[in-house]
């Protein structure tokens, strides 16, 4: 068939796409954090132990984060239309596969082909409705934020109820009936297909070497702190070899997966290492957050674990989009200096909860909340438009596959920390530290003493983050003195500003 172009569609057709994309994507982000929730569940039912834990969550990860920009230019050259339903349909029979996982290692194999299905998915959403909408796709990205927001508001407490009152398995069965309303109305909309751009190379060796790299350093690292780093040094060997290989094709490539004119953006390289840093911290204190509130040292439910989430999602609903407009009117250094510091805070007051208070965590909750609230939007923001027009797309994309990167290699550093300060204050214990019974009154204070030296390097990383921005995206003298020249000529040419 003809493809279409956005102007050309019909609203209610529009409409159609736009509601597909939601759903679609909403799967995605629910799936993050309502794994999290089920992971100490998944450990008692499958016998999983705190690494096997780990992979549950970093494979989807790992997989989301190398196909990001492949898949990108996978729709560039294929449709982005033919993609989200290719990557829809991947995403329910992953979660089928994961649903009815007998073990641990084919829940795991789940994850993975959920974060392939789900980097075609979600990337080409957006691509998808900006093709679709062409000039409204503005609103229309307004709307699918808004409303994937609110799904992700909801999906947490409801997974932590059918985990607590069904079974984890319905998490992922859960999403087939979703998939399947968004695959029909995708298939209704069919008809505003987007026009493909001009095909982009698919760059594979270089997608193969960052997970490569990435995934022989996270094994190394979860494994390491189970087994001794002494029987896990192949696979940072493994790293290594993915890392020159990565560094050898794009040296080589006509079009690598980073242009030279992105890496020689002083503030683009600056607002991926701050991403980097601070989504670190975020991804790896909040996956051992849910389980510490539900090990025995605090006695949360799955449930009641799933609601202290809420606050943060309400307040970035809210206020994410002020920050982000008082970031474009006064900059985003300030913003970005505060935030990390203000998210540090709230993760030193989440170490403070013993008890399943209902209000031990609120404060804790609230200050982080305020924090991501002032970062989000003026980071992502200002990693967009440190990056030329044309590039506009392959920036969002590397500062969406940096941030999955952060939580990836943290997480696994974090739990090394965790683990080894658990074994010198319980060395006659040979459970995990967030086991949910069995633990005596020892263990339970060796289990806080390691939740709080984990949470002590999150907070680490917001440090560096802050003094990061604080230096780095200062604006050399000469180049605000020409932009005040610039301002100057402009008033002078136009003393009416119009």
């Amino acid at each position: 068939m003809v493809a279409r172009s956005g102007d050309d569609a019909q609203p209610p057709r529009r409409g159609l796409i736009l509601v597909a994309t939601i759903i679609g994507s909403s799967m995605t982000f629910v799936d993050g954090t309502v794994v999290n929730i089920a992971l100490p569940t998944i450990g008692r039912e499958l016998d999983a132990g705190l690494s096997a834990q780990q992979w549950v969550t970093l494979s989807y990860s790992l997989a989301v984060a190398s196909l990001y920009i492949v898949s990108g230019a996978l729709g560039d050259r294929y449709g982005r239309w033919s993609l989200f339903v290719i990557g829809v349909a991947g995403f329910a029979a992953a979660s089928a596969v994961a649903g009815v996982a007998p073990n641990v290692e084919l829940l795991i194999a789940g994850r993975v082909l959920q974060g392939v299905a789900g980097a075609l998915l979600t990337t080409n959403s957006l691509a998808l409705l900006r093709a679709t909408y062409g000039k409204d796709s503005g609103r229309a990205v307004g709307q699918w934020t808004a409303w994937s927001g609110i799904g992700t508001l909801i999906g947490p407490p409801v997974g932590g109820l059918l985990v607590q009152v069904a079974s984890w398995r319905w998490i992922f069965f859960l999403n087939l009936p979703f998939a399947a309303i968004a695959l029909v109305l995708a298939f209704a909309g069919r008809s505003v297909e987007d026009t493909r751009a001009e095909p982009r190379p698919l760059q594979l060796p270089g997608a193969v070497a960052i997970a490569v790299t990435f995934g022989g350093l996270t094994y190394g690292l979860i494994d390491g702190a189970r087994a001794g780093f002494g029987s896990v040094w192949p696979w940072f060997l493994l790293s290594l070899a993915g890392l020159a290989t990565l560094i050898v094709s794009e040296r080589r490539a006509a079009q690598p997966l980073l242009p030279p004119e992105l890496l020689r953006a002083r503030v683009f390289v600056v607002a991926n290492l701050y991403t980097l840093l601070v989504y670190a911290a975020l991804g790896a204190s909040t996956f051992f957050l849910a389980l510490y509130l539900q090990s025995e040292a605090v006695g949360y439910t799955p449930a009641r674990a799933s609601l202290i989430f809420l606050p943060i999602s309400a307040i970035m609903f809210f206020l994410a989009a002020r920050f982000g407009r008082l970031a474009d009117r006064d900059g985003p250094r300030l913003y970005l200096t505060v935030a990390p510091l203000v998210m540090a805070a709230g993760f030193a007051l989440l170490t403070l909860i013993r008890s399943t208070n209902p209000l031990a965590p609120l404060p804790g909750v609230l200050v982080l909340a305020l924090g991501l609230a002032m970062l989000v939007a003026p980071i992502t923001a200002t990693a967009l438009k440190a990056a030329p027009d044309r590039f506009a797309g392959l920036a969002a994309g590397v500062n969406t596959t940096v941030s999955r990167l952060g939580g990836l290699i943290a997480t696994p550093i974090l739990g090394l920390v965790i683990t080894l300060v658990f074994v010198a204050d319980a060395p006659n214990s040979n459970l995990d530290p967030f086991a949910t019974h069995g633990l005596s009154q020892g263990d339970l204070d060796a289990t806080v003493t390691a939740f709080r030296a984990g949470m002590a390097v999150a907070v680490g990383l917001c440090i560096a983050g802050s003094l990061l921005a604080y230096r780095g995206l200062q604006v050399p003298a000469r180049e605000r003195r020409a932009g005040e020249a610039d301002d100057e000529r402009g008033v002078a040419e136009d003393p009416r500003g119009e």
